[in-house]
């Protein structure tokens, strides 16, 4: 939905200066238009101080001296000689229509239009049908830009798969790090997406759309499952270097981890809940953050659970094959 407040049918007058009067009268069209301007819109003169309190001092017409066009005959401006002539004799008012304030925009007349997204589409999908609507429709010399939350959004669309590929990287390093291991970190990597598949199968069950809330959200979310995934590798890497099979590893780490794991999910889940079914102000905000957050860690946990020993039996078992000596000299050590 689009609406603006943009109306060109509010009466005014336009006023035009007969500069052939004016020379021949000796007056310049600037001190017309300044005595116009003065009567009617008001100058400001000076400051007054009184009690303490700091006034301005605004000179204008009285208002039954600036009702209609007869009134112009009453306002006056000093000609070359020193007479003062009415004000009337120099310009002509037509009576037209148009737009009752002129909005400029990075120094462009512009004419705001504010919208929101329809039930079911989020902002990105908004800003993007608007993009295809505006460049086959907006004729040569016209051109449209964002404001405010959009336009930082649009500004930042491109980069967002840049940063988060290279978000990625550092957390792949970083866990090569940890784990000593170039395949362990994958477990890590590959199991946090199912959590985000909750995230949007709740919001979607919900009706919500993906808004700036819900990915603030998922920011949260991610660091969460991401813990909850590394608690499960550790511990499971740690078995495996005392010596414990690859299987029975893994499904110790879930079985051990699996109170700690609860624990922390539960905590968030029912913390967050007030959040769903929140009302008044900002309700769609706050629904839209507790629904992604809350049903992404309820199905991340529980997916986590049989993923992650999944995951760790495969790349476990591929991380031995292809450096089986680093391995033997480990479990020795142990």
């Amino acid at each position: 939905m689009a609406y603006t407040t943009f109306d060109t049918k509010f009466p005014q007058y336009m006023v035009e200066v007969d500069a052939a009067k004016c020379q021949r009268a000796g007056v310049t069209t600037s001190d017309v238009l300044s005595v116009l301007s003065g009567y009617i819109g008001g100058n400001y003169s000076s400051n007054l101080n009184r009690f303490s309190k700091l006034y301005r001092v605004m000179i204008q017409a009285r208002k039954d001296y600036r009702l209609d066009k007869e009134s112009l005959n009453n306002m006056f401006v000093r000609t070359e000689s020193g007479a003062m002539a009415p004000v009337g004799q120099f310009i002509t008012l037509t009576k037209v229509y148009g737009a009752e304030t002129l909005t400029r925009f990075n120094m462009y007349t512009s004419i705001p239009v504010n919208g929101m997204p329809a039930d079911g589409y989020s902002s990105g999908d908004a800003i993007a049908a608007i993009e295809e609507v505006a460049a086959q429709t907006l004729p040569v010399g016209y051109g449209y830009e964002f404001s405010g939350i959009t336009r930082e959004e649009s500004s930042s669309t491109g980069n967002t798969v840049i940063i988060f590929i290279i978000c990625i990287v550092f957390i792949y390093l970083i866990l090569c790090s940890l784990y000593e291991s170039l395949f362990i970190p994958m477990v890590v990597i590959l199991a946090v997406p199912f959590g985000l598949m909750g995230s949007f199968l709740f919001a979607k069950c919900f009706g919500l759309e993906n808004n700036i809330y819900m990915q603030t959200g998922l920011i949260m979310l991610i660091g969460l499952l991401a813990k909850t995934a590394i608690l499960l590798t550790e511990y499971a890497s740690a078995r495996r270097r005392q010596g414990m099979s690859i299987v029975q590893a893994a499904v110790a780490a879930a079985g051990v981890r699996l109170r700690p794991i609860l624990m922390t999910a539960l905590t968030m889940i029912i913390g967050l809940f007030p959040l769903i079914v929140a009302t008044g102000a900002g309700a769609n905000g706050n629904r839209s953050l507790g629904v992604g957050t809350v049903g992404g860690m309820l199905v991340g946990t529980v997916a986590l659970l049989f993923v992650v020993p999944v995951l760790f039996t495969v790349f476990q078992v591929i991380e031995e094959k292809v450096m089986p000596r680093r391995h033997t000299e480990e479990n020795t050590d142990a």
